[in-house]
């Protein structure tokens, strides 16, 4: 792992560690048990733990566990590279947005997730989505609002890759698309 692309896990999963994922202080009866990320050490696999210490998700099934506290879901990749919102039941819920060789960073509490090539935006508290994905290009929340467009498209320019044309606009965070 380069050491940026290992940084960039750091700082996601202390992310995770200081603003959670729904870490379940305050469960309710009906709400899943907390599950804890796992490493092991001798294959540097990663899984989840319950409480008692019981493993649940085994180390190496995911290609790379990024949330720390699983209680409502947790970002996780798959063998294929490609991350992903799953439930406890490890049912997917979405992909996850790469970037920078990891998951989106939440800004203003989303994150952007895709559907069928399609952006949209996820709650980094409960995992839901909020926005569907509906965008063919979407930029992080500022100020309130992301900028979306319709129609662009991804043009690889070396090693980054960059969007053009489309129609441009701004949502708000119930996905209204609202004045610049």
């Amino acid at each position: 792992m380069s050491p940026f692309k290992a940084l960039s896990v750091f700082v996601f999963v202390c992310f995770l560690s200081v603003y959670g994922s729904g870490c379940g202080e305050n469960q309710s009866p009906d709400e899943k048990p907390v599950l804890y990320l796992f490493s092991d050490t001798v294959t540097n696999q990663s899984g989840y733990k319950n409480q008692k210490g019981e493993v649940v998700i085994p180390a190496g099934k995911y290609g790379f566990c990024f949330t720390d506290t699983f209680s409502k879901y947790a970002i996780v990749a798959g063998k294929d590279g490609k991350l992903m919102g799953i439930n406890q039941e490890e049912k997917k819920l979405y992909e996850v947005f790469k970037f920078d060789n990891g998951p989106d960073a939440p800004s203003e509490g989303l994150f952007r997730i895709l559907e069928g090539g399609k952006f949209g935006y996820a709650d980094m508290q409960s995992g839901e989505v909020v926005i569907s994905p509906q965008f063919d290009c979407a930029y992080p929340f500022e100020g309130g609002r992301a900028k979306v467009a319709k129609g662009c498209k991804s043009v690889a320019d070396g090693e980054n890759t960059v969007w053009e044309g489309g129609d441009w606009f701004f949502v708000n965070k119930k996905g209204e698309k609202v004045a610049q």
